[in-house]
């Protein structure tokens, strides 16, 4: 979860570490830090709290280096603060480390350490991987690069590391398992990072490291080898990213420039593979396996979060459509709690990053037992991506601002055109619905773009509701799972409570929640459920609750209830949640800036969950 930065090269480390932590802020934020080598020793600057912060107190500090490392972390061992910030120095002050992941076996080993007579100055288990190295170097009399291997096959957790030595004036020792790195390949120079973002500025040509690889990289050279100490060939890919991407645009924040690149986003999901004038859906990670798809007796949607929403409508899409029993998972819970997996189920894993820890365990063991893995993710090259049988990309590009919301639309429209890829296949549908949701889908972008041509009514709304303390989401059908992606965001942005609840269920319990001062979302468009859930707005109404619709452009029946009412278009029912999620995207945003907050870095909140 948190971001790391390093550098070796010609050019001045400093600045190009810092500029790439800010760009990888959103992966932590709760204190940064940087680790220089020059001829006057190693030097370390880290403080508690954001970059910016970290960036003051260095100010007329030497810096002046050709290889340094930064962090930007999200606390896991060890409150916020300067003494638990990264990097780390060894006990003999030679070493420096910076380190995201978890080490399990942390306590154990610092005893050791305590016992040999090591000293800590953070309540890190960072600290004790890195006295952990350095005590095996002394005691094996062994080269670095040797000393962390011994170490790594030692240690339970999860981790990516980069690791500098005051004896070593331009080499970065890095390892990885469970947490991302990206190397970046320059002319006589070498980027890393936790993605790409900081790399793209200077060279497109990177190398993602795989689990249990050892990377010793120079100005010059760039080695991987295996815990076994065996070469590995480094694959270089060209990153299909632009600078642009990780820039704010002209926006205030990263979070509505991704909120407003949605008809984009989704027109560039949908480019080349939905073409509805030949009735043709082209994704080859169906294609090539529509009979493990098409024959699955199960399908198991295995995700975290906002993911986890985008499955729930996908479970309502394919049961529909396919006739395929779905079920959707918690990946933290599946992973273990035993599950049943048979040969031939099909385990469709959903993740932005691509590398949510959860969700890469529970894939390894159903993999083990005989099920066929399909990812949905964001970032290529990522560990889901490439640890999965098949799959397909969002192709939403870089999401900066912690809160999901262009990744979501993304994987709803991957997942829409999967079922109706494996309906088609299976004639569970005629082939007029076949055409009309495709021609429906096609059409999403426009659509999206009309509602964000005039955003003023939905901040009007947000202003006047900032001050509540709680919200009610309530939808039924499709517009179920987006009450609840509705109230995630908002908790998220605001720091409002919010509970996302089917209209219906709000009989069994939650209407003693209403009074005159709650708002009560209802996710109201036409559909199939319309009736019922004007009769469940009624009932708000008349217990006094302040009605907040989202609602057809046409419909007159819901405004004329409602106190406060926010505009979609009309489309299926199927595909209705790409459309009746946006508001509630905007809303969350407006609430969140009306109450003065960080709407890109929400507090204790981190974008890629690579930790347990």
């Amino acid at each position: 979860m948190c971001g790391i930065v390093g550098y070796t090269g010609k050019r001045q480390a400093y600045p190009v570490v810092l500029k790439g932590l800010k760009r990888l802020e959103y992966r932590g934020y709760d204190s940064a830090g940087v680790a220089l080598k020059n001829e006057r020793g190693l030097h370390i600057y880290k403080k508690k709290g954001k970059v910016a912060e970290m960036e003051e107190s260095v100010v007329g500090k030497d810096v002046d280096s050709t290889i340094g490392i930064g962090h930007t972390r999200w606390a896991t061992h060890g409150e916020p603060s300067d003494r638990n910030a990264h990097p780390h120095q060894s006990n003999d002050g030679k070493l420096a480390m910076i380190h995201n992941g978890i080490i399990e076996n942390y306590a154990s080993l610092k005893q050791d350490l305590i016992n040999k007579g090591y000293t800590f100055s953070s309540d890190t288990d960072t600290e004790v991987l890195l006295n952990f190295i350095e005590d095996i170097q002394k005691n094996n009399n062994c080269p670095l690069e040797e000393a962390l291997r011994i170490a790594l096959k030692r240690i339970v957790g999860a981790y990516c590391i980069l690791l500098i030595s005051e004896d070593d004036p331009e080499t970065i020792i890095a390892a990885r398992k469970g947490s991302p790195l990206v190397i970046g390949i320059g002319k006589g120079e070498h980027f890393l990072a936790s993605d790409a973002s900081p790399i793209i500025e200077y060279t497109k040509e990177v190398v993602y490291v795989n689990d249990y690889e050892v990377a010793i990289v120079k100005p010059n050279e760039l080695i991987l080898k295996n815990l076994g100490n065996e070469k590995q060939t480094p694959f270089i890919t060209k990153l299909d990213m632009e600078l642009a991407a990780i820039e704010k645009g002209g926006y205030n924040h990263f979070m509505l420039k991704e909120i407003h690149e949605q008809p984009d986003t989704i027109y560039d999901c949908l480019r080349g593979r939905l073409l509805p004038d030949t009735g043709q859906i082209m994704m080859s990670g169906i294609e090539n396996n529509i009979d493990a798809l098409k024959n699955a007796q199960r399908i198991v949607m295995v995700a975290c979060g906002t993911s986890w929403h985008a499955g729930l409508i996908a479970e309502y899409m394919i049961e529909e459509l396919c006739r395929i029993p779905v079920e959707v998972e918690y990946a933290s819970e599946f992973r273990y709690r035993n599950p049943i997996i048979h040969k031939g189920d099909v385990i469709v894993a959903i993740s932005q990053s691509g590398e949510t820890a959860d969700t890469l365990v529970a894939l390894e063991r159903a993999k083990e037992q005989g099920a066929f893995i399909f990812g949905v993710v964001n970032v290529v090259g990522s560990s889901i991506a490439r640890i999965s049988h098949a799959g397909a990309y969002t192709h939403a590009g870089p999401e900066i601002g912690v809160a999901s919301t262009k990744a979501f639309t993304g994987q709803l429209a991957v997942l829409a055109m999967m079922a109706l890829k494996i309906a088609n296949a299976k004639q569970t549908i005629t082939q007029d619905r076949y055409i009309q949701l495709m021609k429906d889908l096609h059409n999403i972008p426009e659509k999206v773009k009309e509602i964000l041509a005039d955003t003023s009514t939905i901040e009007r709304i947000a202003e006047k509701y900032k001050n509540a303390s709680d919200f009610l989401f309530l939808g039924r059908g499709y517009n179920f799972p987006v009450a609840l992606e509705g109230a995630l965001k908002l908790k998220e942005i605001s720091y409002i409570h919010a509970e996302g609840y089917p209209a219906a269920e709000m009989k069994h319990g939650p209407i003693a929640l209403v009074d005159e001062n709650l708002p009560v979302v209802f996710v109201a468009t036409k559909d199939s459920y319309y009736e019922k859930i004007v009769s469940n707005v009624q009932e708000i109404k008349a217990r006094k609750g302040q009605i907040i619709a989202v609602a057809t452009n046409d419909d007159t029946v819901i405004p004329g209830m409602a106190n406060d009412v926010m505009f979609v278009p009309d489309t299926d029912e199927v595909i209705a949640p790409l459309l009746s999620v946006i508001p509630l995207q905007l809303l969350s945003y407006y609430v969140g800036v009306a109450k003065g907050l960080d709407v890109d870095k929400p507090r204790n909140l981190a974008k890629s969950v690579t930790v347990e």
